[in-house]
Order: structure tokens, then C-alpha cells, then sequence
């Protein structure tokens, strides 16, 4: 019995283990982006912000806030507790590893015969200790370990992905704010244009060279930016509830007082395509999801194999107690069983066909992550560079028609031109005042998508070992 003990354990320690082990499939990547030339050099990424991204904004509002997203967003709470899960799982499938261990200890008071009987009550005991242990011979508990431990990763990169969204949402929303702030700024400076052409309106014609359209004309115009400001506060105030909802807080309890829109645009290293594969963790998860899937057919191929258990036992047994730990009173004993199912209907076939049916699956899921993250960079690159040369036209524009109101509120004034002439370089100047901010609110939006793109700075070796 002995022997079967050893060659058990000899056999269990040769490291065999069913089912394909985990290698992963090559991606091939382009060796540049191609909206990269022209926009920004590549750098390395180690020029990249490691984790706090949103520093390249340098807005110090910006920087206060988005650290209360990892700590306080219960959507984040909810992934970190999941990960957790995952990972307690997986400890717990490990500790069938090692044998299981116990002891047990009885007394009994007995007395034999009836009342008068010579034999008197006596004290009978036992304490025993044993040992139970299934070997993992085959590797199915490894495998089983392989595919927790890629599940837990996989958790890990879904969070860090998750909290990466959750930042970008936050940086979206306070940028959407500041956009919201500088669109009332330029309907309060226009509002005041807009009055003060009014009272020159109203100077023309108590001069008497302007009739009472002019008047009436001016007065709408002006009132109709002011109903344009009232208005502007209802997109500002859902921004500040939603950044509120997103670190944590009720929305009564958060409040930012107005400020600029964020002016300079910043620098971001691309790096080159093929480290898009470490740098995004949504592609992390994908991969840890084909380890996972992969480790499962060794766990379904072992149910093929037979299932071995050991045990031990030893201790004492005596009656009367009192000599309970002499060794004329010692026990012990070996056992070992094997169970194997023969027929089940090919249940096990089916189940080791759909496992690599699921890890197939995977791997297109995986392939087809990369390309979705390869599209996404080279879209917010080609916005980049469009919006870029959309922001310098635009701009020019600005000035034209700014001296074009001039000329126009100038010559309605010397009586050369009606007002519908101001009225149209003035709106004309709004409009592309107000395209002027889009364009830069969208070169913001689209610098905070190529950042999380990007990966936010998270690596792959940011994962839990396993």
C-alpha cells in the first residue's frame, strides 16, 4: 500500500497535464499609423502620463476631479468587487491542490450489566488523525487554475478598461462644460454687441434718418440672444450634475464655478501599432479571455481520465482510556480508490467540442479587438489633423467678419447702408464665433478619445500575477 502511495505521488508530480497548452496568436500589425506623419511625431510611450492622463490638459479643476473617479464611482466599486471575486475563485480552486487534513477525538462513559454487577462504569476513548488527497495527476486542477487565474486577469483588465471609460466621461463632460461656459461667455459679449447696436438703431431714428423697422429689427435680434443665453444654462447645469454622478457625489452637493474653455491643445506620443497590443486594456481582457478558454479544453479533456484518491489514517483507540496514547494501543491505516465513468452518452466529447468552439470564438473576438482599436486611433488622428485645419480657417474667418460688422455699423451710421446690412454681418459673426468653439470643443473631445484609444497609459504588465 505504501508503494501505491509513492507511485501515486511521483506520477502526480511530474507536472502532466491534459489539453493544449496556451499560445498566443500572432496579430500582425501595420509598422505605422497612417494618419500619424503630419500630425504628431511618434514618440516613445515612456513619454507618456502613466495612469493620471488628463495632467496633458493642464487644467487644474480637471486634475482635482479625476482622481474621485477610482475612488468614489460606484460603477467602478461594483468591477473592483467582481475582480476580487475572480480572484478569491481562483485561490479557492487552488487549495484543492493540497491535502485535506483532520482530527478527531471521541470519549465515551459506558457500565456493563445490571444494579450490583461487578463490572463498574469504565471510560473508552479514541484520537485520531487523517489525511484525504486526491493528486492532480492528470492536470485537471491546474487547468482548472490556469483558466481562474486568466478569468481574474481578465477582470483586472475589464476594470482598469472600465476605469480608463469613466475617466474619458468625466474629462468629456467637464470639457462639454467649459465648452458650456465659453458658449454663454460669447452669447454675453453678444447680447451686449447686439444692445448696443439697438441703442445706435434707436439714435438713428429719434435723428430722424432710420425708420421704426430698424428699431424693431434690432430690438428682436437682441432679444433673441438673450433667450439664446437663458438657454445655454440648461446644457451647462446637466454637465455639472452628470460630473457630479461620475466621482461619487450627489448632484446638490457639487458645484463649479465658470471658467474658460481649455485653449491650448495638447501633445500626445502615439508611439507605433504593435504596442497598441500592451497598452489597451479592453485588448488585455480579450487575450486573458482566449487563455482562459484555451485552459477550459484541458479541463473538459480530463474528465476523460480516471480520478484518484488517496487516505490515511492513524491515531489511538483504548477502554479504558487510561492508556489511550500507548503504543500497544496505536491503529493506523492506507487507502486508495479510483473512480473512471465508461459511457456517459458522449457528454465529454460534446463538452471538450464546445470548449474549443469557445476558444475559436475567442480568438476572433480577440482579432477583431485589435482592428476595432487600430480604426480608433487612425479615426481620432485623421479628426485631429481635419479639425486642426477646420480651427485655422475658421479663425480667419473670425477676424473677417468681425471688421466686417464694423464697416457695416460704421456705414449705417453715415446713412450709406440699411441695417439688414449690419444684421447679417453681425449674425454672420455669431455663427462663426459659435463654429469657432465646436471646432475647438471637438479637438478636445477628439484628444481625450485618442488618449483612451490609446490605452490611457495602462500597461499590460500592470496585470496580477498570477
Amino acid at each position: 500500500m505504501k508503494r501505491v502511495f509513492v507511485l501515486t505521488l511521483s506520477v502526480a508530480l511530474s507536472g502532466c497535464m491534459v489539453g493544449p497548452d496556451y499560445k498566443q496568436p500572432l496579430m500582425t500589425a501595420p509598422a505605422a499609423y497612417k494618419e500619424a506623419p503630419g500630425w504628431v511625431q511618434a514618440q516613445p510611450s515612456d513619454a507618456a502620463p502613466k495612469g493620471e492622463w488628463w495632467v496633458v490638459f493642464n487644467d487644474p479643476d480637471l486634475n482635482q476631479l479625476e482622481p474621485l473617479v477610482a475612488i468614489n464611482n460606484q460603477t467602478l466599486a461594483a468591477d473592483y468587487a467582481a475582480f476580487e471575486q475572480a480572484e478569491a475563485i481562483t485561490d479557492e480552486v487552488r487549495g484543492q491542490l493540497f491535502p485535506n487534513i483532520g482530527l478527531n477525538g471521541s470519549a465515551t462513559r459506558a457500565a456493563t450489566g445490571g444494579a450490583g454487577a461487578a463490572s463498574g462504569p469504565h471510560t473508552s476513548g479514541t484520537f485520531e488523525g487523517s489525511v484525504s488527497w486526491s493528486p492532480d495527476i492528470w492536470g485537471k486542477i491546474r487547468r482548472q487554475i490556469e483558466v481562474n487565474n486568466a478569468a481574474a486577469q481578465a477582470s483586472a483588465a475589464d476594470l482598469a478598461n472600465a476605469t480608463l471609460s469613466e475617466q474619458a466621461l468625466l474629462a468629456t463632460d467637464y470639457v462639454d462644460l467649459r465648452g458650456s461656459d465659453a458658449q454663454i461667455s460669447l452669447l454675453q459679449q453678444t447680447v451686449a454687441a447686439y444692445q448696443r447696436s439697438l441703442q445706435i438703431a434707436q439714435n438713428q431714428f429719434n435723428a430722424g434718418v432710420a425708420p421704426p423697422l430698424d428699431v424693431i429689427t434690432a430690438r428682436t435680434q437682441f432679444e433673441g440672444a438673450q433667450a439664446q443665453l437663458i438657454s445655454a444654462g440648461e446644457a451647462r447645469a446637466q454637465y455639472e450634475h452628470a460630473i457630479a454622478v461620475l466621482i461619487g457625489h450627489a448632484p446638490a452637493d457639487l458645484s463649479l464655478p465658470a471658467g474658460l474653455q481649455i485653449a491650448e491643445m495638447p501633445e500626445i506620443p502615439v508611439g507605433v501599432p504593435s504596442t497598441l497590443l500592451q497598452r489597451r486594456p479592453d485588448i488585455a481582457a480579450a487575450e486573458r479571455v482566449m487563455a482562459e478558454n484555451n485552459a477550459q479544453i484541458g479541463v473538459a479533456i480530463g474528465a476523460f481520465y480516471p480520478t484518484i484518491s488517496l487516505s490515511a489514517l492513524g491515531g489511538f483507540s483504548a477502554n479504558p482510556i487510561s492508556g489511550l496514547f500507548s503504543a500497544s494501543n496505536a491503529l493506523w491505516s492506507l487507502g486508495s480508490s479510483a473512480s473512471e465513468t465508461l459511457f456517459n452518452g458522449g457528454t465529454r466529447s460534446a463538452t471538450v467540442a464546445a470548449a474549443k468552439f469557445g476558444y475559436q470564438d475567442s480568438v476572433a473576438t480577440y482579432r477583431q479587438s485589435v482592428l476595432t482599436a487600430f480604426q480608433q486611433v487612425e479615426d481620432d488622428l485623421s479628426n485631429l489633423r481635419i479639425l486642426a485645419q477646420q480651427a485655422q480657417v475658421e479663425q480667419a474667418a473670425v477676424n473677417d467678419a468681425g471688421r466686417a460688422v464694423q464697416i457695416a455699423l460704421n456705414e449705417y451710421q453715415a446713412g450709406t447702408q440699411s441695417y439688414t446690412t449690419v444684421v447679417s454681418a453681425q449674425a454672420t459673426l455669431f455663427n462663426d464665433q459659435q463654429t469657432a468653439l465646436n471646432v475647438q470643443q471637438s479637438r478636445l473631445l477628439a484628444s481625450i478619445l485618442l488618449i483612451q484609444a490609446l490605452g490611457g497609459g495602462w500597461q499590460t504588465s500592470d496585470l496580477p500575477k498570477g
